[in-house]
C-alpha cells in the first residue's frame, strides 16, 4: 500500500501508467471483450488487469494519475453501440463523469465504432480489463503532460 495512491492501481498497471509518454493511447475494457489477443498486439505486448470493478471506477484509479491529453479536442473516447453511435448507456456516463471530476470540467468523450474500437486498441500503449459486466464498458484514454511548476 502507498500513501496517497489508489490501491486499485496494481505494480504493472502503474508501471505502465509511469512508462506511457504524451500522445500514447490505453485501452479500458470490460470483461467481454477479448483483451488478452488484443493485448498482445500491443506496445506492452501484455494483458493488465483490474478485477473485480466496473470501468467507472477503474477510470478514478487511472484518472488519479493519469494526465488526459489537453492537446487534442477528445483525448478519450467510448466505443459506439452498434446501430446507436449516439445512445450513452449509464456505464459510459459513469465513465464520463469521472473524467470530468478527474479534470474539474465537463471534457465530453468522443465516440469510436466497434471495430475501428478494435484496430485501435491493437495499436495501444497497454490495455486494461476491469470486472465491468456491463456492454460497451470500453474506452480509449490518451495520456497528457504535468506541466513543469
Amino acid at each position: 500500500m502507498l500513501k496517497g495512491i489508489d490501491p486499485l492501481l496494481n505494480a504493472d498497471v502503474l508501471y505502465a501508467l509511469k512508462s506511457m509518454g504524451h500522445g500514447d493511447e490505453l485501452i479500458i475494457t470490460d470483461t467481454n471483450f477479448p483483451a488478452d489477443s488484443v493485448a498482445r498486439r500491443t506496445v506492452l505486448g501484455k494483458l493488465l488487469r483490474i478485477d473485480g470493478v466496473t470501468a467507472g471506477r477503474a477510470a478514478k484509479a487511472i484518472l488519479s494519475v493519469l494526465p488526459l491529453d489537453s492537446f487534442v479536442e477528445q483525448p478519450a473516447l467510448r466505443m459506439e453501440i452498434v446501430g446507436k453511435p449516439n445512445e450513452v448507456p449509464p456505464v459510459q456516463a459513469e465513465v464520463q463523469a469521472e473524467i470530468d471530476a478527474a479534470e474539474g470540467r465537463a471534457w465530453p468523450m468522443g465516440s469510436i465504432e466497434r471495430f475501428a474500437f478494435y484496430d485501435l486498441a491493437r495499436k495501444a500503449y497497454c490495455v486494461i480489463q476491469t470486472g465491468e459486466r456491463r456492454f460497451y464498458g470500453c474506452f480509449v484514454f490518451k495520456k497528457g503532460v504535468i506541466p513543469p511548476e
